[in-house]
């Protein structure tokens, strides 16, 4: 299989896995927060933000890929 191929399959792949981990780390986040624990918290709103930036960066490849095919 071609790589960009391969990329066309991974890259959706990828930014689904991320989501799905933002999800959950949200969820603790607000569970965090509950319990008072407020820059635990925060650190892990930082990650979910980190989460968002990196499925941009999927999507500008996705879109970057889909351009030269």
């Amino acid at each position: 299989m071609e790589i960009s191929q391969k990329l066309t399959q991974l890259l959706p792949h990828w930014a689904e896995h991320n989501e799905a981990h933002a999800k959950s780390y949200a969820d603790w986040a607000k569970q965090a927060q509950d319990a008072g624990l407020t820059e635990v918290a925060r650190s892990i709103g930082e990650a979910v933000a980190l989460i968002e930036d990196a499925n941009g960066a999927l999507e500008r490849a996705k879109a970057a890929l889909e351009s030269t095919t």
